[in-house]
């Protein structure tokens, strides 16, 4: 029976249990989104809530105790900055958790956990990549052309008459 016992062990112990979540409630600040696994997103989500209420606050108080949880210095700005300012006027539920599907090694379930009203930003970034990819592949295209070129002209550098 597990009466009274709450919060989720992770199969680690405290230190990694800690860590673990750190870093998570770090990337979920830093990147509005984060791709893991069901207990870990279930595990996160209130510590995430904690931080965006101390982030509301604003007071140098929450600011420190914020730097004494989160693993980077841009976070915290990005948690004071950007993030907590987006949820003024709301009271909690501050992050989605959905599904995906399953895990392939062993089976896991796996789950996005996102900020809510953080669409805008997760396009632009998507747009962003798609940008770069497109720009990468017409590089590597034109390389292929300019090899596929030098491979067709004759050696000694004469051209055939």
């Amino acid at each position: 029976m597990r009466h009274r016992n709450a919060g989720f062990k992770l199969g680690r112990n405290t230190s990694h249990r800690r860590a673990l979540l750190r870093n998570l409630v770090t990337s979920v600040i830093e990147e509005d989104r984060v791709h893991t696994t069901i207990a870990k997103a279930k595990a996160v989500r209130p510590i995430v809530e904690k931080m965006i209420t101390l982030g509301k606050k604003g007071d140098l108080h929450a600011r420190r105790q914020a730097i004494a949880f989160l693993c980077t210095d841009n976070a915290v700005k990005r948690l004071f900055d950007v993030v907590a300012p987006r949820y003024g006027d709301r009271n909690g539920g501050y992050l989605r958790i959905v599904r995906t599907g399953f895990q392939q090694g062993d089976g896991a379930e796996k789950a996005f956990i996102e900020l809510l009203g953080a669409e805008k930003q997760l396009e632009i970034k998507r747009q962003k990549r798609t940008d770069l990819k497109a720009k990468k592949r017409a590089e590597l295209e034109k390389q292929l052309e300019d090899q596929k070129k030098d491979a067709d002209e004759p050696e000694g550098g004469e051209k055939a008459a």
